[in-house]
């Protein structure tokens, strides 16, 4: 009983080898940041803003190819000059760089209808 145990354990092992790791990044991330050169022709080339850390009442710091960067500190060649909770911008010979926690994220604003007046007895489209 217990070799086989031991058999499906075995065969099982690739398996559970081959599944994805949910905290690994997505696929064009690693591949955006194998592709980079390190000090390529723009401050900002193969950077990425990986996080940020607002201490209250520290010094804020971010993370950005890797590399912890606190305000004021310098990166692939720029310095980093304004840092929130959603992106961090960098100024180099080239000018200013935003880089961005979630680049990929589209925002648009959602209109909400007003409240309706007390007291109106008209009943609500769509419902019986």
């Amino acid at each position: 009983m217990r070799l086989i145990a031991l058999a499906l354990l075995f065969l099982a092992a690739p398996a559970f080898a081959e599944t994805a790791d949910p905290t690994r990044p997505p696929a064009n991330w690693l591949a955006a940041a194998a592709d980079a050169v390190p000090g390529g022709d723009t401050p900002s080339a193969g950077l990425r803003l990986q996080s940020v850390l607002v201490p209250q009442g520290g010094r804020p710091v971010a993370v950005i190819g890797g590399q912890t960067v606190p305000l004021g500190g310098k990166v692939g060649g720029a310095t980093l000059v304004r840092l929130n909770e959603r992106e961090a911008v960098l100024q180099g010979v080239d000018g200013m760089t935003r880089l961005y926690l979630t680049p990929d994220v589209q925002k648009q604003m959602i209109v909400t209808p007003g409240p309706r007046k007390a007291g109106s007895a008209r009943p609500v489209k769509g419902l019986p």
